[in-house]
């Protein structure tokens, strides 16, 4: 099952790169891109150790920081709000 998953990955970022190269996505896009998923890395890593929010750490996986990317802080606070109210 690995190795559909893995074949599954590598097949849809090759396609993914066709796609960008084919429709000559500006480097300014992906480097922006980039930045807000590092800068939203980073943000969740900060709040997770600085003690601002006590009792709750927020997860760092690819769904909180898609959510992070996507929303900004509208992202954070669904993603703590999500976890007060389901567990």
């Amino acid at each position: 099952m690995k190795t559909v998953w893995l074949v599954s990955l590598i097949v849809s970022s090759l396609l993914l790169l066709g796609v960008m190269f084919r429709n000559k996505l500006p480097l300014q896009w992906v480097r922006r891109f980039s930045l807000h998923l590092i800068a939203a890395a980073l943000v969740l890593y900060v709040l997770n150790f600085s003690g601002l929010v006590t009792g709750m750490e927020v997860p760092l996986n690819p769904a909180t920081i898609g959510t992070v990317v996507l929303l900004g802080l509208p992202g954070i606070m669904l993603v703590l709000g999500l976890q007060m109210t389901l567990f």
